[in-house]
């Protein structure tokens, strides 16, 4: 069989809007509401939770889509998060279920808010995170759902996130040290200014090789106890449980080479009741025999229609009774059910695509190789369906961040370049998450070098195994993704055809100069990871694919957001101008109403129009 034998997936049914997504059950456990299209554009619809054919649309967004939203505790106030074509000055709204009415609870210009606390004993309050007063700080304030009322309760003294508990009691922070570490603070007292006082010593002390796998994760109901996640003393996150008054700390789950990818925490008790390890397919450790129990029934009821995939729930139902269940097979859409506690029984809503269900997809497949110094990386591959894995043209897809990773799931990129016959490698390069602190920070300061070189080590392995052809070898990526793509266009364009760079930066020092007043908290985090200006300009120059635009040979598509303020526009230009001025083959995409990363249906499609053409032209 070859892959001329399998149909082509449209671009619309890949890249266009889902069908519906994101379902979730009222507090109440009244009503049903997920993500769908109206007139084209994501918004959010409601019915009742054993009708969702009768389903109507309660939001009117006509922009970019809702993506984030939820159902407050007062059983009638719906909210969302929009800003303003890509820009990340998030906005708060709020729409009465009732009587229809409609809100901006945030309408300040160039205020980026963020949905800090709401729960169930406090059903008419939630707690609001606003950068209005200092554009890099997010003072804390109380939103009264009722009034619509905000009042500043907190002014941040220097914290990139807030400690909050179940009674809506600000307990503290973390702040970024000079170094790249964090100090934790729990129960600080207040200074005079009404500000909790960090003058005292930090209730935890975070070293910069653990910074980014400890936090305090909440509180229990009572109070008395939180739960942290550090990796101090460990090479792998770990789950505590801690009694604030005397500050014990009790073992709760470890691996030792796997992070904590999620805990799943009991609603009413709050106590933590299985932990989700991030391995080549989640790991789930129960802390609680009953939630065992609910969770082998989900799989049970699966295993008997013969389904296989990662299983996430969602309890938003106070009474605890239903359950929305999502499962990820990997070769398929996103499906979705209710789970029925009490009966012990699934009852399926539907999937995220139904058109994708009569294509032949193929499973992402973990593999795992050496690198050249001795440092064990993993990845996966998707492979096209139908076609036998020899000499196969290849593209490498970088993953963010990059302090992310690639996870078992079902990636349209993936399925597209599968689909059209290429093999779709991602690999999980040094720096990535999920396989502990050492593996994370053998990646600082590492761009475009050992970060680069597990890049290119993973396809001498699959090359090695025949199951690519090394002279037809695309990579691609967006962000951290985007900049790998550039690094291998400039550092080494013998070993690839063509480069797609999406976000990407070209230059690491105007990167590091620039970006959004929000981001200004985590400089010193940047410097640690990426390099310091003041005192390693030289090699940071030296990292920057603009730097090497001579040494371009192959062609290259760059794809920008105007109004990205993560990797700012100007990224953009200047490599396109070099590339230009030195008669350089490229392609260049402005979206104007885009920001990092695409949003728009109509934009997405345009852009993998433009990625499969260019592929086509110069893999073949």
């Amino acid at each position: 069989m070859t892959t001329e034998a399998v149909p082509l997936i449209p671009h619309s049914v890949l890249f266009g809007n889902p069908s519906r997504l994101v379902p979730e059950i009222s507090p109440d456990g009244t009503r049903l509401l997920y993500l769908a299209p109206d007139e084209g554009v994501l918004n959010v619809w409601v019915a009742p939770v054993d009708r969702p054919e009768e389903a109507e649309v309660v939001t009117r967004d006509r922009g970019r889509g809702i993506r984030t939203y939820g159902l407050c505790h007062d059983d009638r106030t719906l909210f969302y998060l929009r800003d303003e074509n890509g820009d990340e000055s998030w906005r708060v709204h709020l729409v009465d279920l009732v009587t229809g009415e409609e809100r901006c609870a945030t309408p300040f210009d160039g205020v980026q808010a963020r949905v800090l606390a709401h729960n169930r004993w406090h059903p008419t309050t939630m707690l609001i995170g606003l950068n209005k007063d200092r554009p890099g700080l997010h003072d804390v304030y109380r939103l009264d759902l009722v009034t619509g009322g905000l009042t500043k309760v907190a002014e941040n003294p220097g914290y990139l996130s807030w400690i909050i508990d179940t009674d809506l009691k600000v307990r503290g922070g973390t702040r970024m040290k000079p170094d790249g570490g964090t100090a934790v603070f729990l129960d600080p007292p207040d200074g005079p200014d009404g500000r909790p006082d960090c003058t005292t010593p930090p209730w935890l002390d975070v070293p910069y090789e653990d910074a980014m796998g400890t936090r305090v994760i909440g509180f229990t109901r009572d109070g008395a106890t939180c739960h942290l996640l550090s990796s101090i003393g460990a090479n792998a996150c770990r789950l505590f449980e801690v009694d604030v008054a005397t500050g014990e700390r009790t073992l709760l789950a470890e691996d030792p080479v796997y992070d904590v990818k999620q805990v799943e925490t009991d609603p009413l008790t709050r106590r933590p009741q299985a932990v989700l390890f991030a391995k080549d397919r989640d790991e789930r450790v129960f802390l609680d025999e009953e939630f065992g129990k609910d969770i082998g029934r989900i799989r049970g009821e699966l295993a008997l229609l013969d389904i296989d995939g990662e299983v996430y729930v969602d309890r938003t139902d106070r009474s605890g009774r239903l359950w929305t269940v999502s499962v990820v097979t990997g070769a398929g859409p996103v499906l979705y059910y209710v789970y029925d506690r009490e009966a012990g029984r699934l009852r399926r809503l539907f999937s995220h695509q139904p058109e994708l269900e009569g294509y032949r997809l193929s499973r992402m497949e973990p593999f795992a190789f050496t690198a050249r110094d001795g440092v064990t990386v993993h990845g996966y591959v998707t492979w096209p369906p139908g076609a036998e894995r020899r000499d196969l043209p290849a593209v490498l897809n970088v993953h963010g961040g990059p302090w992310a990773r690639h996870t078992f799931a079902f990636d349209e990129e993936a399925q597209l370049l599968a689909n059209r016959g290429y093999a779709c490698v991602q690999v999980n390069f040094r720096g990535s998450t999920g396989y502990g602190k050492h593996f994370r920070n053998l990646g600082a300061k590492q761009w475009g070098a050992a970060m680069q070189t597990d890049l290119l080590d993973a396809l001498d392995h699959l090359v090695a195994e025949g199951g690519i052809d090394p002279a037809r070898v695309a990579i691609m990526g967006c962000s951290y993704g985007g900049y790998a793509a550039l690094a291998g266009a400039a550092f080494t364009p013998d070993v690839f055809t063509c480069a797609i760079t999406q976000c990407g930066p070209s230059n690491l020092l105007t990167m590091l100069a620039a970006g959004a007043p929000t981001r200004t908290p985590l400089q010193a985090f940047m410097h640690a990871h990426v390099g310091d200006p003041e005192t390693e300009r030289d090699m940071l120059w030296e990292r920057s694919p603009l730097s090497r635009v001579d040494d371009i040979r192959i062609p290259v598509l760059v794809v920008q957001g105007a109004n990205d303020v993560r990797v700012p526009r100007a990224e953009a230009e200047q490599i396109v101008a070099a590339l230009a001025e030195k008669g350089l083959a490229h392609e260049y995409l402005l979206f104007p109403d885009e920001g990092h990363g695409l949003a728009r249906p109509a934009n997405r499609q345009a852009y993998y129009t433009a990625v499969e053409r260019f592929l086509a032209a110069h893999l073949g």
